[in-house]
């Protein structure tokens, strides 16, 4: 296992660059996206789309597993999860990498047989990384966390290539479940990549960093 281990910010460079240069990322000031909670926001990334691109998604999950091992350490886990769905694959990259067993985490149970959420082999006292493509408000993260614990496992901790980083609350609210957030980059480092770049027009790259100075008085004021 050869894990590069550049510095955060570059990391943090590097990954908005190769989302932004795969087109994971859209920004759209004049026809907003509608997000799962019916609020309305000028960006929208897919992370999903990075299964489709070896070279990136490599150097990605490289990026993502020497991430975990420097700030959780090196000996800090027995087993890698995915979150169902866009989590598996990823969970899948960096358990390899970590030379882990991997398991990955239904969000409601089968309803059959054994009526299981966790696949594959997890078992008491052992020690979960949860991985997942993205993190918005870290809420989707406490469920997969919980059914993780309900084995007898410990989950402290969940690693994401994506992190809104928009919304304080978030670490905090994972905090106080007992869980602390691994990433690899935000909005703010897309968006400076994405000027840097000249991906954007100027009116665009604008209304999304209002956006993300302020998303709940910008939703507010485009209902």
């Amino acid at each position: 296992m050869t894990l590069p281990f550049p510095p955060h910010e570059e990391i943090a460079r590097l990954t908005a660059r190769m989302l932004l240069e795969i087109k994971a990322v859209h920004f759209n000031a004049a026809e907003p996206f509608t997000y799962a909670s019916g609020l309305k926001g000028p960006t929208y990334i897919d992370c999903r789309k990075l299964i489709s691109f070896p070279r990136i998604r490599s150097t990605l999950m490289d990026f993502l597993a020497a991430t975990v091992l420097r700030e959780a350490g090196f000996a800090a886990f027995d087993n890698v999860a995915g979150g169902e769905t866009a989590g598996i694959p990823f969970a899948a990259f960096v358990a390899e990498r970590l030379e882990l067993p991997m398991t990955y985490v239904r969000k409601k149970p089968k309803g059959y047989g054994r009526n299981a959420r966790i696949e594959g082999a997890m078992t008491e006292g052992q020690r979960v990384l949860l991985v997942e493509d993205l993190t918005t408000d870290g809420g989707s993260k406490l469920s997969f966390v919980d059914a993780i614990r309900e084995t007898g496992a410990t989950c402290a901790d969940t690693a994401v290539i994506f992190y809104y980083g928009i919304f304080p609350e978030t670490t905090q609210r994972l905090a106080d479940h007992g869980v602390r957030l691994h990433y690899l980059c935000t909005w703010w480092d897309v968006l400076a990549e994405a000027k840097a770049q000249g991906f954007y027009d100027e009116a665009t790259l604008t209304e999304v960093e209002s956006f993300l100075t302020d998303p709940r008085a910008w939703q507010a004021a485009h209902p």
